[in-house]
C-alpha cells in the first residue's frame, strides 16, 4: 500500500510539472517559478501536503544538481576552466565582497549578532548554480561569450563554498580553531586532486567512459559523475563541483553524446530539485519576514548584476553580454538554503530561517523570469552596439 501511494503522489507531481512546463511554453517564460510554486503547494503548510514521497524527491533533487552541473560542464574542458578563472579572479573577488556585505548587514542591523551575520553572508553571496543553469540552457545562451565568464564566476563560488561551509560547520558547532583548519586543508586538497586529474588525465577517463553503446556510455558517465559528486561531498566539497569537474575531464566527440544522453534525464531530476526546494518552505513562516526579504532581494539584485557587468566588461564583452551576465547570477537556491538550514538548526536566530527562504524563493523564482523578459530588450542592445 505504501508503494502504491508512493507512485500515485509521483506521477501526480510529474503528470502537474508536465502540464506547468507546457503553459510555461505556451506563455514564453521559463518554467522555474512555476515549479516552485508547485512546491509550495504540496509543502508544509500548502495545499496538499505529500504524505509518503518527500524523502525520494529530496534524493531525486540533489541528483537534479548533480545532473545540472555534469551537463554543464561537458560544454568546457579543463584548460578553458582553468583559462577562465585566472582571467577572472578580480571579479570572483568582487563578486564575494559586494555580495556577501548585504546578508551580514542585514543580520547586524536586525541584530542577530556575528555568528548570524557570518551565515547570512553566505546566503546572499552564492548564485544557485542548478537554476542559472537551466537558464543558461533554456534561453539558449550556453554558447555566448559571456557564458564561460558566468561558469568562471559560478565555479569561484563553488570554491568558496567548498572553503566557507566548514567553517560555518566549525563555528556553529564550537569546534577549536585546529580542527576547523584541518576540514578545511581536506577540502581545498580534494578539489585540487579532482582538478589535476581533469586536467592531467582527461584522455584516460575518456578512454575509460567511452562506448559505442549508448546504454553503456550513459551508465558510465551517470555512474562516474555520482561517485565523484559523492566523494566530493563526504570531504566537506559541494557534490555539484564533483559533477562539474567530471563533466570538463570529458571532451570532444564523446562530451557531445554524453550531452545528448543526459538531456532528458537532466531536465525530469532539474524539475524535481525546483519543487523540493518549494517543499522546504512555509509560506505562512515567511510572511512575517517578507518585506525584509523584499528589500534585501533587491540590493542583491543590483549586486549581481553590478558584479556580473563588472567580470565580462573585464572580459573585453560588449552591454549586451554584460548584462546577460549579471541577469544570469540572480537566482538564489541550493547552498542559500543549506547555509541557513545549519545556521537554524544551531539555533543562531529563529527568524533566519524565514527570512533566508522568502529571499532564496523571490530570486528563485524572479532571476529565470527576469531573464526571459529582458529578452528583447538585451536583444536591441546589442544591435545598437
Amino acid at each position: 500500500m505504501h508503494t502504491a501511494e508512493l507512485f500515485v503522489e509521483l506521477g501526480a507531481i510529474v503528470l502537474a510539472l508536465g502540464v506547468l512546463g507546457a503553459l510555461a511554453l505556451r506563455a514564453g517564460i521559463s518554467p522555474i517559478p512555476l515549479y516552485l510554486l508547485a512546491g509550495l503547494a504540496f509543502g508544509q503548510g500548502g495545499i496538499l501536503p505529500l504524505a509518503t514521497s518527500e524523502s525520494f524527491i529530496a534524493v531525486g533533487a540533489e541528483l537534479g544538481v548533480v545532473l545540472l552541473l555534469l551537463t554543464l560542464g561537458l560544454e568546457y574542458n579543463a584548460d578553458e576552466l582553468v583559462t577562465s578563472l585566472r582571467g577572472n579572479a578580480r571579479g570572483g573577488l568582487a563578486d564575494l565582497v559586494f555580495n556577501a556585505a548585504p546578508g551580514a548587514v542585514a543580520a547586524l542591523v536586525l541584530g542577530w549578532g556575528p555568528v548570524a551575520a557570518f551565515a547570512m553572508a553566505g546566503v546572499t553571496y552564492a548564485t544557485s548554480s542548478g537554476i542559472t543553469a537551466k537558464v543558461l540552457s533554456d534561453l539558449g545562451w550556453i554558447g555566448n561569450r559571456e557564458t564561460p565568464v558566468v561558469l568562471s564566476l559560478l565555479v569561484f563560488e563553488d570554491l568558496t563554498m567548498a572553503l566557507y561551509l566548514p567553517i560555518l560547520t566549525a563555528i556553529l558547532a564550537g569546534v577549536s580553531l585546529a580542527g576547523g583548519a584541518i576540514t578545511v586543508a581536506i577540502a581545498l586538497a580534494t578539489v585540487s586532486v579532482v582538478l589535476l586529474v581533469a586536467l592531467r588525465y582527461g584522455r584516460i577517463i575518456e578512454a575509460f567512459v567511452s562506448s559505442p553503446n549508448s546504454e553503456v556510455l550513459l551508465l558510465k558517465v551517470v555512474g562516474l559523475a555520482l561517485l565523484v559528486a559523492g566523494v566530493a561531498q563526504q570531504l566537506q566539497v559541494s557534490a555539484a563541483v564533483g559533477a562539474f569537474l567530471v563533466g570538463i575531464a570529458l571532451s570532444g566527440e564523446l562530451a557531445h553524446e554524453a550531452r545528448a544522453l543526459l538531456t532528458p534525464l537532466r531536465d525530469l531530476f532539474a524539475a524535481v530539485f525546483f519543487v523540493f526546494f518549494g517543499l522546504q518552505t512555509d509560506p505562512a513562516a515567511i510572511l512575517p519576514m517578507a518585506g525584509v526579504a523584499a528589500l534585501l532581494a533587491l540590493v542583491s539584485m543590483v549586486t549581481k548584476l553590478a558584479t556580473g557587468a563588472y567580470a565580462a566588461h573585464r572580459a573585453g564583452i560588449g552591454r549586451a553580454g554584460q548584462a546577460r551576465a549579471g541577469i544570469a547570477l540572480i537566482p538564489r537556491g541550493e547552498f542559500n538554503i543549506v547555509i541557513a538550514g545549519l545556521a537554524v538548526a544551531a539555533g543562531t536566530h529563529p527568524d533566519l530561517g524565514p527570512l533566508a527562504a522568502g529571499y532564496v524563493l523571490i530570486l528563485a523564482a524572479f532571476g529565470p523570469l527576469a531573464a526571459r523578459l529582458v529578452q528583447p530588450l538585451i536583444t536591441a542592445i546589442a544591435r545598437r552596439a
